[in-house]
């Protein structure tokens, strides 16, 4: 599906579902991560992550479209669009659209293994483990004022 197609079916759905037209742009966007879609305020449109098409299917798309209308019609007539606001939970449960849109099939994320620095006080021998290197220049032991060395980078799974 293309953008001409989608936007297609934006209309269609909105004149369908909420009896009222779509006269704004909808379009697919590759750099939407964590949600299905979103409504923009400053312009109207609406832009839809393509992965939940490919991944969940067309009822799924339809459902984030009907979920991102809810915010369009309401915030245009100036009624509650929010998440939290009574007129937007009552339009979605009058259209039937989803307040949540369903996790992606996403592959397990690979586990990478993180980097632990080790110093160590001359003076105490206290060891400090830290992710992030420190200036041994600057910084000193907390518990004797000693000298800092470092010591070995560990790697932990």
């Amino acid at each position: 599906m293309e953008d001409k197609e989608l936007q297609k079916l934006v209309e269609k759905v909105s004149i369908e579902s909420f009896g009222k037209p779509f006269r704004h742009k909808a379009s697919f966007n590759s750099r939407l991560r964590s949600t299905g879609g979103r409504y923009l305020l400053g312009t109207h449109n609406i832009d839809i992550n393509k992965k939940y098409l490919d991944q969940l299917g067309l009822n799924e798309l339809i459902g984030i479209i009907k979920h991102e209308l809810c915010h369009y019609h309401l915030h245009i007539e100036g009624r509650g669009y929010q998440h939290r606001d009574s007129d937007f939970k009552m339009l979605l449960k009058k259209v039937g659209a989803p307040r949540f849109c369903s996790p992606l099939l996403d592959k397990p994320k690979k586990r990478t293994s993180t980097k632990i620095l080790l110093y160590q006080c001359t003076t105490c021998h206290q060891q400090y483990k830290r992710k992030r290197s420190i200036n041994t220049s600057r910084y000193v032991c907390g518990k004797c004022r000693g000298k800092l060395v470092k010591v070995k980078e560990l790697h932990e799974e």
